[in-house]
Formats: structure tokens, C-alpha cells, sequence
């Protein structure tokens, strides 16, 4: 009966659309984490509050800044409007309107444009993401590997404004 099941209702991939607002939201609420841990650290001497928001915004911000190129790759995005899309993580609550803005300019229609059943990948981007979108579960593990290693070794490194002190 399960297997009946699947094949009559086959998993659809989430929407482009669809994971660009979430992941720009999350964004933002984490943004909101991390100013609220610099009140604490700051305010009331609460050093532990910063490393908390900011774990949880660092991951957050891999995780935004990785689904910006995803799109951008498969949406054919001009190159000023996919930096400015990564760029847009850097300030705090620019990711929400920023997806706003693409949305309402068609940059987020339709489903993954590399997806099985799309347009042939031609360079190497677009062949990365395409197997990314035929394996979705490989990806997302390997993706999150590299986001925690990336992540791994920021915390490594300490804040960013201790970064060229």
C-alpha cells in the first residue's frame, strides 16, 4: 500500500520560490537572534548570548548565501543581481525584501530549471547543480558537510571583527 501510494503522489522538489523565502526568513530571525545576544553580551555582560544568535545566524548565513548561488545558477540570474542577493545576508533584515524584489520580478517562476525533467545543464555550475537536483538527498548531505566544516572553521576563527585586529 505505501509503495501504491508513492507512485500515485510522486515527492515534489520544493519550489525555488518556495525555498528562497523560507531561507530569507530564517535569515532574518536570525538576525534577530544575534542582535539580541549583542544586548545581552553588551548590555548585561551576558558573553554566552552572542555565541547562541551567532552560532545559529553563521549557519543560517552559509545555508542563505549556498541557496542564493543555487538559484542564481538556475534561474540564469544576472551576476549584479546574484551578489547583491548573497551581499543582501551581510545586512541585517535585507535578505526578506531582497527576495521580494526578485519575486516580484519573476526571478523565483517556475520549477528548477535543471530539475529531471528540465533544460540540459551546459557548464560546469550548472552540471554540479542539475546532480544536485536529480540526488537531493546525496546533496543536502554533502552540502551540509561542507557548510559545517565552513562553519567549523569560522568559529575556529573567531568573530569577524577580531578577524584583521
Amino acid at each position: 500500500m505505501t509503495g501504491e501510494k508513492c507512485r500515485r503522489h510522486p515527492r515534489r522538489a520544493v519550489s525555488p520560490r518556495t525555498l528562497y523565502s523560507r531561507l530569507a526568513l530564517a535569515e532574518m530571525v536570525t538576525w534577530t537572534l544575534l542582535i539580541l545576544g549583542m544586548i545581552g553580551k553588551y548590555g548585561f555582560g551576558l558573553d554566552w548570548a552572542t555565541s547562541i544568535g551567532g552560532g545559529i545566524h553563521g549557519f543560517v548565513f552559509l545555508c542563505y548565501a549556498v541557496t542564493t548561488v543555487a538559484v542564481w545558477i538556475d534561474k540564469k540570474w544576472p551576476a549584479g543581481t546574484g551578489v547583491l542577493g548573497v551581499a543582501s545576508a551581510v545586512i541585517p533584515y535585507a535578505t526578506y525584501p531582497f527576495e521580494r524584489w526578485v519575486d516580484r520580478r519573476g526571478l523565483l517562476e517556475g520549477p528548477w530549471r535543471l530539475g529531471p525533467d528540465g533544460e540540459p545543464a551546459r557548464s560546469l555550475p550548472e552540471k554540479v547543480f542539475a546532480f544536485a537536483l536529480r540526488s537531493p538527498v546525496l546533496a543536502a548531505l554533502v552540502t551540509l558537510v561542507l557548510v559545517a566544516i565552513v562553519f567549523s572553521l569560522l568559529l575556529l576563527a573567531g568573530p569577524p571583527t577580531e578577524w584583521f585586529a
